[in-house]
């Protein structure tokens, strides 16, 4: 089921535009990852979502439920953290947790107590937020987005202050909440392999315009826009390297072996002419790229699809 739908948004501000016409879902049960470098619209597009930006044009939808035209419902399903949480440090993690209880209907303290033990803060709940860790006030900030059961929970770089385990079990938890409840999950990272271990999807955001997409888990058919990386492990590097100058491939030899990135319907003949050439080929290793090598490839201009 379709949570999250945006078409065609656009933000400007101050006569700049800070998103240009873009369009990404998220549905039940999945984690979508939102990745870009710093100021290239990840923030502004999750302030829209939850309603804390004016729409410039275009749409959002939480549930079918239209965010500018229809805000009441559309918030009731969605929960969310921008930044850092806001919490009253003077008060405990529990009487923040009471506080925002209140102000939903139906959250009673079995709910609250069963949200605090999923984030894993039942043994600090009672001390002061003054006394948290960044990363504590993390976890009570995503438990404060849960208290009124959201479908759809909306997190802002929420790995910002967590050691490697408080990562690991934010990341078990957000799993948790997708495939067990069936909760979709919209998440903005800088890290790069977090993204590629939590996500199923991921949308590459650069200068206010999504310019890609890729699906983290699922092997699609190969087609002649998808490319790979080959290393071949020839008898003669020297000459497969004058043969892929000669052509136009860009190489590199690597480990002893020669680096190229080709379409997946190129490669059988580029085996088949390295041979007639008398290029003796002893392996040929095709390897997925990783979603940092997309990255990199995206943002510095280059929109082919990647796999």
């Amino acid at each position: 089921m379709e949570l999250l739908r945006i078409e065609n948004l656009t933000k400007t501000i101050k006569k700049k535009k800070i998103l240009d016409s873009i369009s990404l879902t998220v549905n039940s049960g999945e984690i979508v990852g939102f990745l870009g470098p710093n100021g290239a619209g990840k923030t502004t597009t999750i302030k829209l979502i939850l309603g804390l930006f004016h729409i410039t044009e275009g749409n959002i939808s939480i549930c079918g439920h239209d965010v500018t035209r229809d805000f009441e419902n559309a918030m009731k399903n969605v929960g969310g953290i921008v930044e850092n949480p806001d919490l009253y440090k003077r008060m405990t993690g529990r009487e923040n947790l009471e506080y925002f209880a209140s102000m939903h209907d139906g959250v009673n303290q079995e709910n609250i107590d069963g949200i605090v033990e999923l984030v894993k803060m039942s043994d600090r709940i009672d001390h002061k937020v003054k006394t948290y860790s960044l990363g504590m006030c993390q976890r009570i900030g995503i438990a404060q987005a849960l208290l009124h059961n959201p479908r759809l929970l909306v997190l802002d770089e929420p790995t910002n202050g967590l050691d490697p385990l408080g990562i690991k079990e934010l990341r078990d938890m957000l799993k948790y909440l997708s495939k067990e409840a069936g909760v979709g999950v919209f998440i903005s990272s800088h890290l790069l392999s977090e993204m590629e271990l939590m996500c199923d999807r991921i949308y590459i955001i650069d200068n206010g315009e999504i310019i890609g997409e890729k699906d983290i888990h699922q092997e699609e058919e190969a087609t002649d826009e998808i490319l790979y990386q080959y290393t071949f492990v020839t008898g003669s590097n020297e000459k497969a390297l004058a043969y892929f100058k000669e052509r136009g491939i860009s190489c590199e030899v690597v480990n002893g072996g020669v680096n190229v990135v080709l379409k997946h319907s190129e490669a059988p003949d580029i085996i088949a002419q390295l041979v007639y050439n008398g290029i003796p080929i002893y392996a040929v290793n095709q390897k997925h790229r990783s979603l940092e090598q997309d990255f990199l490839s995206m943002t510095t201009g280059t929109k082919t699809q990647i796999r």
